[in-house]
């Protein structure tokens, strides 16, 4: 059985946001190779939704309804709603996600 993935606005938003940034910085192939990973990505979660861990920063305060997945550096956080995969947030590994995972997904 496969679960349908479904990107919330934040996340769509963090995809193309990332992507500017790499294309500006680096080169649209870049840019273009890390969409096609997280695609591959989402075709994964698909397969196996449970294959991902809960982030640390909110399994320190109590919360466990989000998994994570990495695609280096980056960090694919989603949530499981029935037999539906739902992307909230693809994230920079490097950055302090505490605030951020709060913020974006306890308001």
């Amino acid at each position: 059985m496969t679960y349908p993935v479904f990107l919330t606005l934040e996340a769509e938003k963090d995809l193309l946001d990332l992507h500017a940034f790499i294309a500006a910085h680096d080169s649209p192939a870049k840019a273009h190779a890390l969409l096609t990973r997280l695609e591959d990505m989402g075709a994964e979660l698909a397969r196996l939704p449970d294959r991902g861990h809960v982030p640390p920063e909110l399994k320190r305060i109590g919360v466990a309804s989000y998994r994570a997945v990495h695609c280096k550096p980056y960090r694919v956080i989603y949530g499981i709603a029935g037999k539906q995969v739902h992307v909230h947030a693809v994230l920079d590994g490097r950055r302090d996600l505490q605030s951020l995972l709060e913020r974006r997904l306890l308001r």
